[in-house]
Order: C-alpha cells, then sequence, then structure tokens
C-alpha cells in the first residue's frame, strides 16, 4: 500500500472514530466515548507520523509516544493531558481493568472534562496534517 493510501486511512479513521465518540457522548455513553477520543488521538496522531516520516506508523497506543515521534510540538499541560488519555486506551480494552475504568470515568464530569480536551487537541494537531 502506498503511502498516501496509508495516510488517507488513518485520516479517515481519525474522523469516524471522533464522530463516534461524539455519538457516545450524546448518548451519555461516557466510559466508551472517552476510549473513542483516545482512538481518535491516536489515529490522527497516526497520520500526522505517516505523513511526516513516509512511512507505516508504529504499532503503539501511547499517544505522547506518537507525537514525540512525529515530531510535534506540545506544550507542557499538551503532554499532560496526552498522558491521561493514554490511559482510557488501556482501560477501554482489558477486562480486569475496565470495570475499575468504567466505574471512575462513566460520569458526566469526567466526560466534559476530557472530551472538551480530546477536541481541543484535534483542532490543534489538524494543523500537523498539511501536506507540503
Amino acid at each position: 500500500m502506498s503511502i498516501d493510501k496509508i495516510f488517507d486511512h488513518w485520516q479517515k479513521s481519525y474522523k469516524n472514530s471522533w464522530e463516534t465518540a461524539k455519538i457516545l457522548y450524546k448518548n451519555k455513553r461516557y466510559s466508551d466515548c472517552l476510549f473513542y477520543c483516545h482512538l481518535s488521538l491516536e489515529k490522527l496522531l497516526k497520520a500526522i507520523y505517516v505523513l511526516k516520516n513516509k512511512k507505516h506508523s508504529p504499532f503503539i497506543h501511547d499517544l505522547l509516544m506518537l507525537a514525540q515521534k512525529s515530531d510535534v510540538n506540545l506544550t507542557k499541560e499538551q503532554i499532560k493531558n496526552l498522558e491521561s488519555i493514554t490511559i482510557f486506551n488501556i482501560a477501554g480494552r482489558y477486562a480486569e481493568i475496565k470495570s475499575q475504568f468504567y466505574q471512575s470515568c462513566n460520569n458526566k464530569a469526567t466526560a466534559d472534562k476530557y472530551f472538551k480536551i480530546t477536541e481541543n487537541l484535534i483542532k490543534c494537531l489538524k494543523k500537523f496534517l498539511i501536506k507540503k
């Protein structure tokens, strides 16, 4: 598969995941929404990685590591937020952690906070998707 097709795949996929996160948020499926917030950012960062490095993205889920490997400059607050949101990936996948994650994150206050953070990160990171 060409690099352009890989890039297009990640770009379309992040948009689909973000739309899913919005639907889940609207329907008060907060823990699922947060998992998809992570997924959206992961896919967006992988699109940036492919665009900048002209090769497949690494098989990792760590948002900060993906940002670093993509040479994305971040503020200290953005770094902290990516580290926090990375946890939603792990917690949303593994059964032994999922129950605890569901109980701690399945509330409007937590979802409001991280949904807004994700939205702001997406706005910022989208600037790196411009092909030169």
